[in-house]
């Protein structure tokens, strides 16, 4: 499988929504969207193809990168923080 990229119009309406602007592409909120957006796209296809291999250590990487950016933001601004994984629907 190739690698799939979100169209430029969806990273944008994600930065927007959660970054504070479309070019707001260094927030950890936004990034933490993004992630999440992706991690979703990414186990709907290993619930199809199990054994891909790959894409597993992929999701595996961006959990990373999110859980990393989720800890920043919680010692940095906890409401933000809360605000954020009530939003998204993760941790819980």
């Amino acid at each position: 499988m190739a690698a799939q990229y979100l169209p430029k119009e969806k990273t944008e309406e994600i930065f927007a929504q959660y970054g504070g602007s479309a070019g707001n592409t260094g927030s950890a909120e936004g990034q933490v969207a993004l992630f999440t957006y992706r991690i979703k796209g990414l186990s709907e296809h290993l619930a199809r193809n199990n054994k891909d291999q790959s894409c597993r250590r992929r999701l595996l990487t961006l959990v990373g990168k999110r859980r990393r950016l989720l800890a920043y933001l919680a010692k940095k601004d906890i409401v933000k923080y809360r605000e954020l994984i009530k939003e998204l629907g993760i941790r819980g």
